[in-house]
């Protein structure tokens, strides 16, 4: 599938691609764009024959005429509707591949720049740690208030499974080798690397020869086994390499800074994950589930310092013939059992055996396995990773005794380093459950312990009351052998298995516990009445009831949102739990949906409610004297609260930040994060950066008149809502227009995750999960959930009225929160194609339904488009985004053909075609749209 009749100019350069600032900085993507397609189209002409390139190469050129308006699009969507389905399924299979390769050769760009303006000594690129110093440093900031704002530092993306991630992983094994080819290429520039050499030139096409000749889908659903060690792949990929680094550099930059303030004590940054601890809705998670995740991390962990304990073993050769270590290295030596006469003079060799025997100890007790080599003989295993990291401070020490200085900052630092931030666990494993679940667990264990025969009939205040005084009771309230029901056994299992990892793998294995829809103190005392129940928690210990496990209340609709502030006074106002929190520091997490609250009030709701709760959240916690850690629920779209997360962060309203959060990080956005330490480092400093600005800076930037905008946007908010709810909650049909218009139905039957996409049998819109919800709108190129309701909302307030238009324009100026929801909304605005989502609406059989509905969201559309632009002052979609402009450019013109494509299957499908072909075209049709999207879901 070449580009050579797509305005491409012949951009070949001997070796190698043009630098970055040759011809303009986007010469070397199109040349990796055109060349990928080159190779592709060469791989389908031999497999598949002259008449299927024919046919994909004529269809290419047809979707590019489209986007230059030179063929109405009627002509293609006729052409491929005529299609055969096995022509069709060639057709598909080609568009993805290619937008699969685009995609790569994106994302090795950015990698090419980003190294060529640090080569070319450019300024630092925003987001970067180095770019965050530079404003730190400007602001001259006082060492108390750094030390002050930063006392419990944290940046944890909590990894998640979400049914979006399309790609196998044998596909993303294939991806990376052709990234690497291509950064081979651009790493080499005039050295013969690149197309002119055989020996590359044959790797890439045996690469791209295995994707095409690999199935794109899965034979069966992922299992949750899986989903959690597709997880753990990318710590081999970059975690393990990158979030070390950033903490050291991290606490170079700031005691360079301020050497006399005890900042960062303990890691800034931390993995987290739900993976194998969510529960809400998904039948998998069980006790197995949470003794499978938790084993695996450490297992992954443990593997991981057992092979570097190796490496230091062969790297650290020293004789004592020739230097003298410290007493200190001796001793670990002699402990080590390590008696052979080869390395009687080599004494760190025989002390980072004994270290490897220790921490297989360790790995045995807890695993009953060791994830390397068995060792030789049995030491005793370490207690923790203090430990290790005390016999490994013991062998830098020594090296820098002896002139060796440079070894121990090597690979030695990097596993102590390693050591801190992963431990024994690798990373908190959140668990979840929804607070319907609570009370009605804990209702049957009340029952069953005779203290409450109707725990659901009491109130509010006799719920808190009970609660209470079972919080300072240390008996439980059943039996092992409690005969109770699969619901209650299950949650209670579960829960024992959580206390067993935690005792196996130490307190930072599950770190904390979400209560979804969270409404009450209620809601949060059973959670710790649960706990207690497992011994989790303890009412009686020294000094007041102690729990090493957060309790995080998670409000998610706009309702929950709103009433947020209100339940956390009344949380802090309760003694016990009061006093619960200040065994833990004092500091209490709470949890925003970004996902619920969007399906239930829209885009620009939504996003004021959680604007409106973190205020409201600040204020309580600052009159009670805790600290407040926000975690954001965010997805991957904008339509779940997605979008660049520096800008997000540095969003948020003042105090809201204060040196710590927690993000979720989900579906098909984790790899295109993590895939390689490039993009990991990029993405990981964005977090920690934004972090640190949002903490450390006024960014705001409102002053005196923030009570007036903040009025102005409670207009909004609430004219937008009315607007979105109108449509989705009021419109007489609109459920029907959604599942014909949309591939929804056919979503549950892509293998793409564990989970059920609703939590309970139903055919309402708040059955549905957020997910599948925003996933079918993006398939249907509609992306309603991030956008409607805004344009009714600004044109309403506006009214024709250039004051109040200029008053929007200064906010857009002014207040990043603002700017950062409109630039948002243009990113999905401009990922929009209503003449495609025209022809999903007409799979809608009633004609009238079909019009009525649809008029409404042009309509909204085209008010959405014509006020942002209004408000930002900009020509067009994407001004502020040159970047994805381009990116929809390269890509957007090979999702045509697929999105008819997926109509026509569709129309077949639910017309009666049984053909297991076209079922699978349909599969197809969605995997390739969600990859060119990229986020999708």
């Amino acid at each position: 599938m070449s580009e050579a009749t797509v305005d491409v100019a012949d951009l070949r350069t001997p070796g190698g691609p043009a630098a970055p600032d040759d011809r303009g900085d986007d010469a070397p993507l199109r040349e990796d764009i055109r060349l990928l397609g080159r190779v592709l189209g060469e791989v389908i002409g031999e497999q598949a024959g002259a008449d299927v390139l024919e046919l994909v190469e004529s269809t290419r050129v047809q979707a590019f005429a489209i986007r230059r308006s030179e063929v109405d699009r009627a002509e293609l969507a006729d052409r491929l509707a005529a299609l055969d389905v096995r022509d069709a399924n060639h057709v598909i299979r080609a568009f993805s591949h290619f937008s699969l390769l685009a995609n790569l050769a994106e994302d090795v760009h950015h990698e090419r720049r980003r190294r060529f303006h640090r080569r070319e000594g450019s300024p630092p690129q925003k987001g970067s740690l180095a770019a965050s110093f530079a404003l730190l440093d400007d602001a001259r900031l006082d060492a108390d208030v750094v030390a002050r704002e930063l006392q419990d530092a944290l940046v944890v993306p909590v990894v998640t499974a979400h049914p979006t991630e399309v790609r196998r992983r044998t596909i993303s094994q294939v991806q990376q080798q052709v990234s690497d080819l291509l950064r081979q290429r651009g790493d080499s520039p005039g050295h013969g690397v690149g197309p002119d050499d055989p020996a590359w030139s044959g790797h890439l096409w045996r690469e791209v020869l295995t994707l095409w000749q690999t199935a794109l889908l899965r034979l069966s659903r992922l299992r949750l086994a899986d989903e959690i060690d597709e997880a753990l792949r990318y710590y081999d990929l970059s975690l393990f390499a990158v979030v070390p680094a950033i903490n050291a550099e991290l606490r170079r930059a700031l005691r360079e800074r301020f050497p006399d303030a005890d900042l960062l004590p303990r890691p800034m940054l931390l993995p987290g994950s739900w993976i194998g601890g969510d529960r809400d809705g998904n039948p998998f998670v069980t006790a197995e589930a949470v003794r499978r995740a938790t084993s695996r991390q450490a297992e992954t962990a443990l593997g991981h310092h057992l092979a570097e304990l190796v490496r230091l073993a062969d790297e650290l050769s020293m004789s004592d013939r020739l230097i003298t270590p410290t007493d200190e290295l001796y001793a670990l030596a002699d402990a080590s059992g390590d008696d052979s006469p080869f390395r009687g003079d080599e004494p760190y060799r025989r002390a980072l055996r004994g270290m490897y025997r220790r921490l297989a100890a360790t790995a045995l007790r807890a695993l009953g396995s060791v994830p390397g080599p068995l060792p030789d003989a049995e030491l005793p295993p370490y207690d923790d990773p203090d430990e290790l990291r005390v016999d490994l401070d013991v062998v830098a020490a020594s090296l820098r005794s002896h002139g060796a200085g440079p070894l121990a900052e090597d690979r030695l630092a990097r596993l102590s380093d390693a050591v801190e931030v992963f431990g024994f666990h690798l990373c908190g494993l959140d668990m979840r459950q929804n607070a319907a679940v609570h009370e009605e667990v804990l209702g049957e264990l009340l029952a069953w312990a005779g203290v409450c025969d109707d725990y659901a009939a009491l109130d509010e205040p006799a719920r808190v009351e009970l609660l209470a005084g079972e919080l300072r009771l240390r008996r439980p309230l059943v039996r092992p052998d409690a005969e109770l029901s699969d619901l209650a056994r299950g949650e209670l299992d579960l829960l024992v298995a959580a206390a067993e990892q935690v005792a196996l793998l130490g307190p930072r294995t599950i770190p904390n516990y979400v209560i979804s829809m969270c409404e009450s103190v209620s809601d949060v005392l059973e959670v710790a009445v649960l706990l207690k129940e497992v011994g989790l928690l303890d009412p009686g210990a020294e000094g007041g009831p102690a729990c090493s496990i957060g309790i995080s209340p998670l409000f998610e609709t706009i309702d929950d949102l709103q009433a947020a502030g209100a339940v956390l006074t009344a949380m802090l106002g309760q003694p016990l739990y009061r006093a619960l929190l200040t065994s833990r520091g004092d500091v209490q997490e709470v949890m925003l949906g970004y996902s619920d609250s969007h399906k239930d009030g829209g885009y620009l709701a939504a996003n004021w409610a959680l604007y409106r709760a973190e205020l409201a959240l600040v204020e309580v916690a600052r009159a009670e004297g805790v600290r407040l850690r926000l975690f954001h629920g965010r997805g991957g779209t904008v339509g779940r609260g997605g979008g660049p997360s520096y800008e997000a962060i540095r969003a948020q309203p003042p105090g809201s930040v204060a040196g710590a959060l927690r993000i979720t990080e989900q579906g098909e956005v984790i790899a295109a994060k993590y895939a390689s330490p490039d993009l990991a480092r990029r993405n990981l400093e964005a977090l920690v950066a934004a972090t640190l600005e949002a903490s450390l800076l006024d960014i705001e930037g409102l002053g005196d008149d923030a009570e007036d905008a903040y009025s102005l946007l409670d207009d909004l908010a609430g004219r937008a809502q009315g607007a979105y709810r109108a449509l989705v909650h009021d419109t007489p049909g609109f459920v029907d227009w959604f599942r014909a218009a949309t591939p929804i139905r056919e979503l549950g039957e892509l293998n793409i995750g564990s989970r059920p996409p609703s939590r309970k049998p139903g055919d309402r819109i708040s059955d549905l999960r957020a997910i599948p919800w925003v996933f079918s709108w993006s398939q249907a190129r509609i992306m309603l959930p991030g956008w409607y309701g805004t344009g009714s909302a600004l044109e309403s307030w506006v009214d024709g009225s250039p004051e109040r238009l200029a008053r929007l324009q200064d906010l857009h100026r002014r207040w990043p929160f603002f700017r950062t929801v409109l630039s948002n909304m243009g990113m999905v605005l401009a990922k929009t194609d209503l003449g495609l989502a025209a022809r999903y609406a007409d799979l809608v059989p009633d004609e009238e339904l079909r019009h009525r509905v649809f008029d409404q969201i042009t309509a909204e559309h085209g008010r959405s488009c014509r006020m942002l632009l209004a408000v930002t002052g900009d020509d067009e979609l994407l001004a502020d985004n040159p970047s994805l402009a381009r990116s929809i450019r390269n890509r957007f013109p090979y999702l045509e053909p697929l999105h008819h494509l997926q109509v026509e299957m569709l129309r077949r499908r639910r017309k009666g075609d049984d053909d297991e072909l076209v079922r699978r075209c349909i599969q197809l049709t969605i995997n390739g749209v969600a990859t060119a999207l990229r986020n999708s879901g």
